[in-house]
């Protein structure tokens, strides 16, 4: 069972990627662009990352807005979706 700090942990860096990308997950879901239950499970593909750290740094030392997620983004085809929408 995953914990209550790791889905903290992985929501905070599922909403900085998206920020990063020039999106809005919140104006998005009440747009609805995606739905709740779409962003929980952008969370919970994102536990399932083998880069976390690597993706914080990432998102640390990248300007905003980029134009793509890195890689081995988990959840790269929702981010461009919401993107190109």
């Amino acid at each position: 069972m995953i914990g209550r700090e790791t889905l903290k942990k992985h929501a905070r860096l599922v909403d900085l990627m998206a920020s990063k990308l020039g999106i809005d997950l919140e104006e998005r879901a009440l747009r609805g662009d995606i739905n709740f239950d779409e962003i929980s499970d952008a969370v919970l593909a994102c536990t399932g990352c083998s880069h976390p750290c690597t993706c914080e740094r990432w998102l640390a030392a990248m300007p905003v807005p980029q134009n793509d997620t890195p890689d081995y983004c988990r959840n790269r085809p929702l981010f461009k979706g919401l993107k190109n929408a």
